[in-house]
């Protein structure tokens, strides 16, 4: 369910030297988020909406004076490379998050072996690729904004494989702009990856650096013990989810959110797949799990749910082959006069909707025979 096409390169983001020799590369492209809501392009021909990537001389407006990783005390000058706790620093200006670099097709693409450039400008002319970065642009002045995007000449069009990341970390860097010790601004480290604080001390004693953090969270489809049903819950009718607490393990997790959501016992607990889930820091892991479906439902412990029952695999797969089965607005008869389907299920894009699926048409990979956890 992930994909994501880039190699992160997390060894150089305390590289000032490379980060700044990437950024001004040709290949660089940026996605753009205001408010958290992507800059999106719509070709021309086909109308399809996609992620719009912009290239570096489009936002150079945008970022400020150089050096723009690395900055120094004042304006304009760069800090010493030998300052620990000042790596690849960015002290001003709106924050930068480098993602990573879409490697190029060719099996003679390597990855920059390691963070020792004696010429950072060279090794970046030499790299096979695309380098990514991502900026929130909703604290910069709208004219400015505006100016930038109505004046690029070089918009490209991207799937939007790597928009989980980008708006997971320009989300997390606008919710820590203050240090929760004592309040004082932070600053960026890392191309976006660290924050420290301006005011605690740092690189001894108190630790004050933050670091982005993911939150996991359990979304299971439980089957009866021949496989032929599946338990669902509504508003749509979609597979169980739910955050996994502290000191508790994905397959914990499980259980007690099938018991405190529809008042079922569950065992035999198998993972699926993942799905990064932005919104604002998720991480929606697949499970398949196994019920007594003549056990009695509830929906009152938590209170969650507004129903759940079990459904059987013609159901599911009826619903599945209707026009307006896949969480789609419509009204209860289609143009055709169909009748509307039994209920409506998450889109295939979504992990949900991919369980639900696979389990449908077979392909779950589940083994009835197999007993116990993970």
């Amino acid at each position: 369910m992930g994909g994501s096409p880039l190699n992160r390169l997390s060894w150089l983001r305390p590289s000032q030297s490379f980060l700044n020799a990437v950024i001004s590369s040709p290949a660089t492209r940026w996605i753009l988020f205001n408010d958290g809501l992507p800059l999106i392009a719509t070709h021309a021909i086909t109308q399809k909406r996609t992620l719009a990537l912009l290239p570096t001389d489009d936002v150079r407006p945008l970022l400020g004076i150089e050096p723009y990783f690395g900055q120094g005390q004042f304006e304009g000058e760069a800090n010493h490379s030998d300052a620990p706790v000042l790596e690849a620093a960015r002290l001003r200006g709106t924050r930068i998050v480098f993602l990573g670099l879409k490697e190029a097709d060719s099996l003679a693409a390597a990855a920059l072996p390691s963070s020792d450039f004696k010429d950072p400008q060279a090794t970046v002319a030499n790299l096979e690729g695309t380098p990514f970065f991502t900026i929130e642009v909703a604290d910069l002045e709208d004219s400015l904004v505006k100016e930038a995007i109505q004046t690029s000449q070089s918009l490209m069009y991207s799937p939007a494989a790597v928009f989980a990341e980008a708006r997971s970390m320009v989300d997390w860097n606008r919710r820590n702009k203050f240090c929760p010790a004592c309040g004082s601004p932070t600053y960026s480290l890392w191309a976006g990856w660290k924050l420290s604080c301006t005011s605690c001390p740092s690189g001894r004693g108190t630790q004050n650096f933050c670091h982005p953090r993911t939150d996991p969270v359990v979304i299971m489809v439980v089957m009866d013990e021949s496989g032929d049903k599946i338990l669902l819950g509504r508003n749509f009718y979609s597979a169980l989810a739910g955050f996994v607490e502290p000191g508790e393990s994905y397959e914990d997790a499980v259980k007690r959110e099938m018991w405190e959501e529809a008042g079922v016992r569950v065992r035999n607990v198998r993972y699926h797949s993942g799905q990064p889930w932005p919104f604002p820091a998720n991480l929606m892991l697949g499970f398949y799990a196994t019920a007594d479906s003549s056990a009695p439902i509830r929906t009152d412990l938590d209170n969650e749910l507004e129903d759940a029952r079990w459904y059987t695999r013609e159901e599911v797969l009826a619903v599945l082959a209707h026009q307006a089965g896949a969480h789609s607005a419509t009204s209860s008869h289609d143009s055709a006069g169909e009748v509307e389907p039994l209920f409506k299920m998450p889109p295939p894009t979504a992990i949900a909707g991919v369980l639900i699926k696979q389990w449908a048409e077979g392909n779950s990979g589940f083994d009835y025979a197999m007993k116990g956890n993970l």
